[in-house]
């Protein structure tokens, strides 16, 4: 027997003892004008209902609101029924403002070994949490370190999510990947994938179900805000889960990644609310921006990144949205008067 094979498994009952008595749940909480209210309020609840099931005590579960005129009476009252935790934010910044909110609020008051962070839309199964804590607590035990990311991977992201929103974020998690390369091999610090890959080899960056461990969640949610020079709105809302991920990884975390199941059609989103192609574009500028990659690279990585998507299938539309969103990217990067990935540069056969 090899001595990989000598190695017991993380057992059910310790990934859940750590699960009930040891981590703490953030649900940043925002309601828009734009979202049906009450089948937001709903979605809420149930999520509520399901995560403090999964804890000893509700009071390890924040709702985090980022607004208070955006969802802090509906907070309050389902904190009163379930006893669970609040932060109200007065101004709405975006999730990474909830997030960081929510681990201050958390890690005040108790010293928890892991933070989840799930969004409020009822669409992150609290029953699969389990999954992710005896994930953390396999690669704390065989890494031997403290600073762990936990990453859901969803087994689709086109029948959640939308053909367009699905393409888009395949795009930024190109990208995303290429700039933490590009970071491992300029500071000497490799990327830790040994983890995460079996399953895919472009990791599902920015799904919105994540753990921390509480050294890593406490680095990345507690720390000073790294903007890199952008605009609040990148940062806090566009960018979240692109700063979660890369602050997490540029400290040294090692990065994991489960299995998670999703409704086959998003009950509620955002999505539509924003300026969609600059959405995409923040995603990736930040990334960029903060490991200071030259412009030249990035321009390189749209072209290689934009050719392997379906939403080129989509004549002429799809086209032209990659062209704009790799404009805004380049503008962003200070690529004044660039223009887009043009289609006299993806291959002629398949």
């Amino acid at each position: 027997m090899s001595e990989a094979q000598t190695h017991l498994p993380v057992t059910f009952r310790e990934a859940n003892n750590a699960l009930r008595h040891d981590t703490g749940i953030i649900i940043p909480v925002y309601f828009p004008e734009g979202v049906d209210a009450g089948i937001a309020e709903s979605l809420l609840e149930d999520a509520v209902t399901g995560f403090c099931r999964q804890v000893a005590d509700p009071s390890a579960v924040c709702l985090s609101v980022d607004g208070g005129e955006l969802g802090a009476e509906t907070a309050e009252r389902i904190a009163r029924e379930f006893c669970v935790s609040t932060w109200i934010a007065p101004r709405n910044r975006g999730k990474l403002h909830g997030a960081r909110n929510g681990a201050r609020c958390l890690l005040e008051r108790r010293s928890f070994k892991y933070l989840a962070v799930v969004d409020q839309d009822g669409d992150h199964f609290p029953n699969e949490l389990l999954n992710f804590v005896r994930a953390a607590e396999h690669i704390r035990i065989h890494s031997g370190t403290d600073q762990v990311l936990v990453l859901g991977r969803r087994s689709s992201r086109h029948r959640p999510l939308g053909f367009l929103r699905a393409e888009h974020e395949e795009l930024a998690n190109r990208l995303l990947l290429d700039a933490l390369r590009y970071h491992a091999s300029i500071s000497g610090q490799p990327l830790r994938l040994e983890y995460s890959t079996t399953l895919d080899l472009i990791p599902d960056f920015h799904s919105g179900y994540k753990l921390f461990s509480r050294d890593t969640a406490a680095s990345v949610l507690l720390g000073e805000p790294q903007l890199a020079g952008v605009s609040g709105d990148c940062y806090y809302r566009h960018a979240a889960e692109a700063v979660m991920v890369l602050e997490s990884l540029v400290r040294g975390a090692h990065l994991g990644v489960v299995n998670r199941s999703t409704f086959n059609e998003q009950p509620v989103s955002t999505f539509g609310l924003y300026d969609r192609c600059q959405l995409v574009a923040d995603m990736i500028i930040w990334p960029c921006r903060r490991l200071d990659v030259p412009l030249h690279f990035v321009r390189q990585w749209l072209a290689n990144g934009a050719p392997p998507l379906l939403l080129n299938t989509l004549v002429p539309e799809g086209k032209r949205e990659l062209v704009r969103i790799s404009e805004l990217v380049l503008s962003g990067l200070g690529g004044e008067g660039d223009r887009g990935t043009p289609s006299a540069s993806w291959p002629l056969f398949v």
